[in-house]
């Protein structure tokens, strides 16, 4: 019996990216274990440059990491667990000039639907959420 190689090729590229995803998603595990997560805009306060902008729910960083900006690397805290990584967001900011991924920390389905529309209903920025265990 003669096995077709696409389908060889289709199972090591499913194991290739498990394990890669796996590897990824342990590594950010990890240095939120060995980081303070830091809320400087709580639900509903305003942008410190751009007063018409209102964070939906708790956002701040990583204290001493290093994100896309230069900046720490940024987070969103829902209502759940912050210890909790459920997702993360990747965005291009048009205006700055930029890409960040920020750690989506403790949210329901709801509250990442909230982020993802935060980041795509404007101008300048796009954003990609990706879920933990691709749900």
């Amino acid at each position: 019996m003669q096995i077709p190689l696409r389908s060889i090729c289709t199972g090591y590229l499913q194991r290739y990216l498990h394990k890669g995803m796996m590897i990824f998603w342990a590594r950010l595990d990890k240095l939120l274990r060995s980081t303070k997560p830091v809320i400087d805009r709580p639900k509903g306060s305003k942008h410190p440059k751009y007063p018409s902008i209102v964070y939906p729910l708790d956002y701040g960083f990583l204290e001493d990491t290093s994100g896309g900006d230069g900046n720490e690397i940024d987070i969103w805290c829902g209502s759940g667990d912050a210890a909790k990584l459920v997702a993360i967001v990747c965005t291009v900011d048009t205006m700055k000039n930029d890409t960040e991924i920020k750690l989506i920390l403790g949210c329901t389905e709801e509250e990442i639907d909230i982020i993802n529309q935060f980041h795509n209903d404007n101008q300048y920025m796009s954003g990609l959420v990706i879920k933990r265990n691709g749900k």
